[in-house]
């Protein structure tokens, strides 16, 4: 392939991207071109993967056929004001910040431009992301699959419609951080009774990923997983009675309820 894919910005989804699009063959090294102010970041990310580098972001815009903005929401408007001019006529916008809309990013680079808007999270730097896709009407077919084909390189993909994007937030894009917490939750109480931090993170950060590989790989329903290990009068049966009086669902819930809400009034 020989276009060029532009990152504009090199912090840690940025670099989890790259490593996944290279290791996939998607890009060579030499046809990515990343830019950044921090000098420092470029060095690093230049020994490690071989990219071109810049600490100008109008030659990512010049040289680019697909630029990904992998920068603050807060920077966007600054960003694309600095690139709008610089830009490929056919060039396809990728943005991965919460809360900006495909229409949104038409509007700040004047014209009607192909965007693809898409929402992460972080467990790409494990390979193991799950992005959601949008793109905007002039983004052609075969175009659109090159883009998939860039975010299963470090995890999973699926294109969705925008209006969908901040129940995406919520389920997959904030969720690493709940699962964090249960994480800690969990192994706090584990030390409780006795056993060591160390021990306790491990098992329970595998219980969490082994439960989930079960949900993915059998397509079973979480509620028949949770009813396979809940014997009669057993231990599980007991916890699970005991997160239900908590308002365990109900907390969940209503946690990603509000984040939602304030996924909405970001994009306001």
């Amino acid at each position: 392939m020989n276009k060029i894919l532009g990152f504009i910005g090199n912090g840690n989804m940025g670099r989890a991207m790259m490593g996944g699009i290279i290791k996939a063959g998607l890009f060579k090294p030499e046809n990515i071109i990343v830019s950044d102010i921090n000098e420092k970041s470029l060095k690093e990310v230049k020994e490690e993967h071989g990219v071109k580098t810049t600490v100008d972001n109008k030659d990512v815009a010049k040289e680019a056929d697909i630029i990904i903005l992998s920068v603050k929401p807060n920077l966007y408007p600054l960003i694309i004001s600095g690139i709008k001019d610089s830009v490929k006529e056919d060039v396809i916008i990728i943005t991965i910040a919460a809360g900006k809309c495909i229409e949104d990013t038409e509007k700040q680079f004047g014209r009607d431009i192909k965007v693809v808007r898409v929402m992460p999270n972080t467990p790409a730097l494990v390979g193991e992301g799950m992005s959601a896709l949008c793109p905007s009407k002039s983004v052609a077919e075969e175009e659109l699959k090159l883009i998939v084909d860039m975010f299963e390189s470090f995890g999973e993909a699926e294109i969705v419609d925008e209006y969908l994007m901040d129940a995406v937030t919520s389920v997959s894009g904030s969720s690493p951080a709940y699962v964090y917490i249960f994480i800690e939750a969990m192994a706090d109480a584990a030390v409780l009774d006795g056993l060591p931090r160390d021990k306790a993170y491990k098992m329970a950060a595998q219980a969490v990923l082994g439960s989930a590989k079960m949900v993915l790989e059998t397509g079973m329903h979480p509620g028949a997983l949770k009813d396979m290990v809940s014997s009669p009068g057993g231990t599980t049966i007991e916890a699970v009675a005991t997160l239900e009086e908590k308002g365990f669902r109900d907390a969940v819930i209503s946690a990603m309820k509000a984040c939602t809400k304030k996924s909405k009034e970001m994009s306001k």
